[in-house]
């Protein structure tokens, strides 16, 4: 039985302002209150999870327990697969301590270099954790291409180079709403929404 989410108020377990933009657009119509571990000034626990799974949860439990509060948490990343599926779970650490993207996105076309399959996906796992331990998991994934050179700057992160399978624009030349339709995290909230109220 899944558990429903009851409160109005939800911690976001991240420090990342574009993921916290992104995450209060796609809650904003069913949550009356959320607050980014940021904000509150939460630790951000060292991701030490194998995979998305572990890690989303890792970060969510850590929230809930320092919080009091339930905790979402949102573990996602880029999938390439002639790279094995790095980035992976290590998106974030490839843009370094000064999450520089451009040298990440960089990184990304150097690896595929002679690679003819450019093949990808954005992958992302949700994690909602109370503050007695109960988690649920939510993920989503939206399979694409790698493009060079980058393209748009409306979003964050890989959505420069990321072209979603029946488009013809990056995820960084999308309109916010549009992205928010078919992004592998917009997918991961729909099956989290249908939970939440009951």
């Amino acid at each position: 039985m899944t558990r429903k989410f009851e409160g109005d108020e939800i911690v976001l377990a991240t420090h990342n302002q574009g993921k916290v933009r992104e995450i209060a657009d796609l809650l904003g119509p069913y949550v009356e209150t959320f607050i980014s571990a940021g904000e509150l000034g939460l630790s951000e626990p060292e991701e030490t999870g194998s995979t998305f799974t572990d890690n989303a949860i890792l970060k969510a439990q850590a929230a809930a327990q320092e919080s009091g509060k339930v905790s979402l948490a949102d573990d996602s990343g880029l999938a390439v697969k002639a790279l094995g599926g790095q980035p992976g779970i290590y998106s974030a650490r490839w843009a370094g301590e000064k999450k520089d993207f451009q040298m990440a996105m960089q990184k990304v076309q150097d690896e595929l270099s002679g690679l003819h399959d450019r093949s990808a996906a954005f992958v992302c796992v949700l994690a909602l954790a109370w503050p007695d331990g109960e988690v649920e998991v939510f993920k989503g994934r939206v399979e694409g291409a790698i493009v060079w050179p980058p393209r748009g700057d409306k979003g964050f992160g890989y959505d420069p180079i990321f072209m979603p399978q029946g488009h013809d624009v990056t995820f960084g030349e999308m309109d916010p709403a549009e992205k928010h339709k078919i992004s592998h995290r917009a997918q991961a909230f729909e099956k989290f929404v249908e939970i939440m109220k009951g």
